[in-house]
This record gives C-alpha cells, sequence and structure tokens, in this order.
C-alpha cells in the first residue's frame, strides 16, 4: 500500500532545541496516528513540518503523494493535507456556515463562489458535529467548545486525503469528545485516506489510533502499531513520570500515579 506522506531521515530542530533526529515514517491509508510525548516535547513543530507550514530547521525528506512536500503550492498542499491547528481563530464576524464552507476553498478555482455541491458538503458536516442549531451563529457568540467542533467541521469539508489535527479535543466535554472522534474516524480513515493527532490522553489515543509516534524531548522517537509501544515502563520513561496500564476486557486503561 502506498504512502500519503512518507518521511525520510527528517531531523527538526527550533532553537538549540532538537525536536527528532532521524525519523522515518510512511502513513498509509486507513490508518490513524497519535502524535504523543510531554509538553514541550515538539509535537506541534513536528506537525507544523509535516504539513508544510514550516520549512526551516529541519533536513531529511517529507514525500506528500510522492512529491517532495517543499515543491508543492499552499493550495496543492491544502487540496491533499486538511489542518487543525491548536490554537482557535475567531475570525471576522464569519457565521458557522461561512466557517464551514471556506473548507471548501481550495478545491475551487480563483475567484469562484462555492456551488450547490460545496453547500451540501458543509451542511452534512456540520449535521454530523451537531452544529445545526447554530449554523447562523457568529463565531464571535460561541463557547470555546462550540467554535472547537466548527473548526473540524471545516476541516472534514476540505476533504483532505491527511488530515493532521493539533490537540482537536481541546474545550470539549467527553459527550463532544466521542462525537468528534467518531466524525473523525469515518471520514479520515479510509482506503485513501489517513489522520495524525496531537494527543495527551493515552487512554484516547490507544482507543481512537491504532498506531503511535512518541516524541521523547530528547531528539527520540518511536513509531508504530499502538500495541508495540503501549508499554508502561517506556511511556513512564518518555513522561518522566510513573504510568501503570491496567488491562481490561475492553482494552488497556492508562493511570499516571499520584
Amino acid at each position: 500500500m502506498g504512502s500519503l506522506l512518507q518521511i525520510d531521515g527528517l531531523s527538526v530542530q527550533i532553537g538549540r532545541k532538537t525536536i527528532c533526529e532521524g525519523l522515518e515514517l510512511a502513513i498509509r491509508p486507513g490508518q490513524s496516528w497519535a502524535l504523543l510525548g510531554r509538553n514541550g516535547a515538539g509535537k506541534t513543530t513536528l506537525l507544523h513540518h509535516l504539513a508544510g507550514l514550516r520549512t526551516a530547521g529541519h533536513s531529511g525528506t517529507i514525500l506528500l503523494g510522492g512529491s517532495e512536500l517543499q515543491t508543492l503550492s499552499a493550495r496543492e498542499r491544502a487540496r491533499q493535507i486538511a489542518v487543525l491547528l491548536q490554537h482557535s481563530s475567531r475570525g471576522f464576524g464569519a457565521s458557522v456556515l461561512e466557517t464551514v464552507l471556506s473548507g471548501r476553498h481550495p478545491h475551487l478555482s480563483p475567484l469562484a463562489w462555492e456551488g450547490a455541491t460545496d453547500l451540501a458538503i458543509a451542511r452534512r458536516y456540520i449535521t454530523a458535529l451537531d452544529l445545526d442549531p447554530l449554523a447562523d451563529r457568529s463565531l464571535a457568540t460561541l463557547s470555546g467548545g462550540e467554535l472547537r467542533r466548527v473548526e473540524i467541521a471545516r476541516l472534514l469539508t476540505q476533504q483532505g486525503r491527511l488530515s493532521l489535527l493539533d490537540e482537536p479535543l481541546n474545550h470539549l466535554d467527553l459527550a463532544y469528545q466521542a462525537g468528534c472522534l467518531r466524525a473523525l474516524a469515518a471520514n479520515c480513515v479510509s482506503d485513501n485516506r489517513a489522520m495524525l493527532m496531537v494527543l495527551h490522553d493515552l487512554n484516547i489515543a490507544f482507543r481512537a489510533c491504532d498506531h503511535w509516534l512518541i516524541l521523547d524531548g530528547r531528539g527520540g522517537w518511536h513509531a508504530g502499531p499502538r500495541h508495540t509501544l503501549a508499554d508502561p515502563a517506556l511511556l513512564s520513561a518518555v513522561y518522566g513520570h510513573p504510568i501503570r496500564r491496567i488491562d481490561t476486557d475492553d482494552g488497556p486503561l492508562f493511570a499516571a500515579r499520584l
């Protein structure tokens, strides 16, 4: 199976800090990746490099669909990669519907307007994220959790083959976390799509993602199927704190010793 994103010998630095050294990674259709590590390990920085939002400070190769990422225009990247950033923006008075519909812009020709198909796609994901009652509301009137769901709906509306999400569950309560994860799994993981999410909760990471990429904060990394990395000794070393794994009939649970 071909890779959506192929990473060979990637080394990333920011200032004097090494985020990763010699990273080898292939993200293939049908896979769901969790990007894990301590605060300050460089997860957001790495995601920005994988999305093509940062170009300075790394060596190695990042191939998107077989083409070098840095050779693609912003529009070409946006047609293939949908990105959810860590921090939300309330825009300039745009409504929920207008914001979600903007996810179609990379697929439109210059100066073109959204058509009926674009509007139907946007409304489909507004419904999927339980946003119908808010469709005409200004972003300025929304709570943090409501705004996060709008941004996830916009990402889904973009319909990229690869979705990169930085802490997508920010501000969401447990019910909306579950609903958003179901929507992401249903729409971003398939025979021709994959996703990678920055997460902090190991329990969510195990249940929502079949592969893990772990940064140790010193340039080291671990990547592979989740069951090979869900080891309490490894996780305790990476997080610098004792982590206990409790195996249950529904899968493992992870807890930090207090």
